[in-house]
Order: structure tokens, then sequence, then C-alpha cells
């Protein structure tokens, strides 16, 4: 089962909470995101595959040799229709294709948590 987990509002993270309890519970959680970040130091050098899936499209092999340059292959995908984000072929999020100067980038809208079985 697949729960949609939100990305956090990096925006609004340095507005002080309101309440001073508040402050306590955001101190404790960045103590234990430091932490974890530092758990893992172990793995920060080890190489993953990213991929960002814009569509996909079945045809047969006949059509497929047909294909010349300027001829569209229709994808499964509509504009604006969030893409697939893919850590060594696991599905990890849904994202947005961006433009970055001269360079095509992907930006991160929604991180998928799955079950482990």
């Amino acid at each position: 089962m697949n729960d949609k987990v939100p990305l956090p509002d990096l925006d609004n993270a340095a507005a002080p909470p309101a309440d001073p309890a508040d402050s306590t519970i955001a101190a404790q959680d960045g103590e234990n995101n430091a932490r974890s970040a530092a758990d893992l130091e172990a793995v920060f050098d080890v190489p993953v595959q990213v991929s960002a899936i814009l569509g996909r499209a079945r045809m047969d092999v006949g059509e497929l040799l047909r294909l010349g340059p300027g001829m569209v292959l229709e994808l499964d995908r509509k504009v604006g229709e969030a893409i697939d984000i893919y850590v060594n072929n696991r599905l990890v999020a849904r994202g947005e294709v961006v433009l970055v100067e001269d360079k095509l980038g992907v930006t991160m809208t929604e991180v998928i948590k799955t079950e482990r079985n």
C-alpha cells in the first residue's frame, strides 16, 4: 500500500513556532535529524541510479523501426501531470519538470512512502 507523504514547506520552515512547547519539540526533532544524518554518513558515497519517467508508450517493433527524426511518440501522460521519480528502480517520489538555465531538471512535489514486507 502506498501512502503519500507531503514535502515540508521550506519557505516557512525558518518561522519560529508560536508556542514555546513547540520550540522544544522542534529542537528535539532537529537533534534527531542531525543524529540520523550522522548515522547515515557511511552510505553517503554509495552510488544510486535516479530516473525521472516522463511517460511510457507501447508499440510493435515494426512501428518502432518506422520512427524517425521529427516524429512524435505519444506517451501515456498528459501535459502538466506529475512524473515518476525512481531510485534504483523503486518509485520514491513524484515531481514536475523544471528548466534550470539551459538544462531540464526535476523538482519533487510528493514523496511516496511504501510499506516494507
